[in-house]
């Protein structure tokens, strides 16, 4: 089953912090906040069927690729494909606009943010393909089931102060503050995943 735990350890957290000249413990801490928004902005996009077998084609061109095949190397992430990436699964906002509206909410550094987003966002859907070439879930409706597995790890006991907007981005609570943004991103489009 896939999980958010084994999403993180498929993350090289050192790689990163040496490529952006940044601590490993601010990029870790920046992961445990990101991926979870990244996941749940995949979830809301795939509430759309159409946006779903999309996802489900991105996901498994990632996969593809062999990025998770041996350990993900930081140099084999094409991040201007996540750049894109980024941009169809936050409402056609690009990786700049996110990362202030994160930054704003209280996610973290700007700069940072806007650093890893099209890093984080290749290694996020070549899991997902992974899970989608397990067998985990077959055709659209499955990417659903397998990203709602992912967040059912990200809410309660875990250290993340994103966790609350999970559900807003999936359509429950209207929490406010960081939900809020994140509503303004997505602007009420349903959103498309590459």
């Amino acid at each position: 089953m896939a999980d958010l735990d084994e999403l993180f350890n498929e993350i090289p957290t050192q790689q990163i912090a040496t490529r952006l000249g940044v601590g490993e413990a601010e990029v870790d801490s920046a992961v445990k906040t990101l991926v979870p928004v990244l996941v749940g902005g995949l979830a809301h996009n795939a509430q759309d069927p159409a946006a779903a077998d999309s996802i489900a084609s991105a996901a498994s061109d990632h996969a593809a690729r062999g990025l998770l095949d041996g350990g993900v190397s930081v140099d084999q992430v094409d991040e201007a494909d996540g750049s894109r990436a980024v941009a169809k699964i936050f409402g056609g906002n690009n990786p700049d606009q996110v990362s202030s509206a994160l930054a704003g909410g209280g996610a973290g550094n700007s700069d940072l943010i806007n650093k890893l987003l099209p890093i984080l966002t290749p290694i996020v859907l070549a899991y997902l393909g992974k899970q989608l070439s397990k067998g985990q879930a077959g055709g659209g409706g499955g990417v659903g089931d397998i990203l709602g597995g992912i967040l059912s790890g990200a809410g309660g006991g875990r250290d993340n102060p994103l966790g609350s907007i999970l559900g807003t981005v999936l359509g429950g609570d209207k929490g406010g503050g960081l939900g809020d943004i994140l509503g303004g991103l997505f602007g009420g489009k349903s959103g498309r995943g590459k």
